[in-house]
């Protein structure tokens, strides 16, 4: 089960143009920005990536706006992982199990997800927070990841699931962030 305690919420490339395009694009962004306010709400550590910013350009608004307090890790890999400063921020939060969102599904995502598995964290993909611009690169990329040990969830299940307790403001916070 993931625990607060225990887990950071990474976002993966949700930029310019490209957001714009994916599959249920606004589906999608909404997802992120309510997963990233549920975040905040539980205290969890956030580490935001963008992939060639002056060429893809930034991200999407409606998800930096939640994010004012910190600036994105830049990078050209498709994984995450190849980029050090990634590695060493995730280092640095001490925390083991990695809730994923972002896109592409099939190539960033999923080429990060499979480095996070392969070095000892343990990976939870935000299903209704990733897409690629088809479905089917989508479902692809969900199924590889679920054969190489990641599991699946959605952002209301992981937000209640480390809230853990239907009482007091955490819990009042996150039932209005996903209504």
């Amino acid at each position: 089960m993931l625990q607060k305690q225990e887990t950071v919420l990474v976002l993966i490339d949700i930029q310019g143009k490209l957001a714009q395009i994916v599959d249920e694009s606004d589906f999608v962004i909404n997802n992120i920005a309510n997963v990233v306010q549920g975040a905040k709400v539980l205290q969890l550590p956030i580490l935001w990536l963008e992939q060639y910013p002056k060429g893809l350009g930034p991200t999407d608004e409606r998800i930096a706006m939640h994010l004012t307090d910190q600036l994105p890790i830049e990078k050209i890999t498709f994984s995450a992982y190849d980029t050090p400063e990634f590695v060493q921020a995730l280092e640095q939060t001490g925390r083991k199990k990695v809730l994923l969102a972002g896109i592409e599904t099939h190539i960033c995502v999923y080429q990060t997800a499979a480095h996070l598995l392969a070095n000892g964290y343990e990976v939870e993909v935000l299903a209704d927070c990733v897409s690629s611009r088809t479905a089917g690169n989508r479902e692809v990329g969900i199924q590889k990841m679920l054969q190489l040990g990641a599991n699946i969830t959605s952002v209301e299940m992981a937000l209640f699931e480390m809230q853990q307790i239907a009482q007091g403001d955490a819990f009042k916070a996150i039932s209005k962030i996903v209504k």
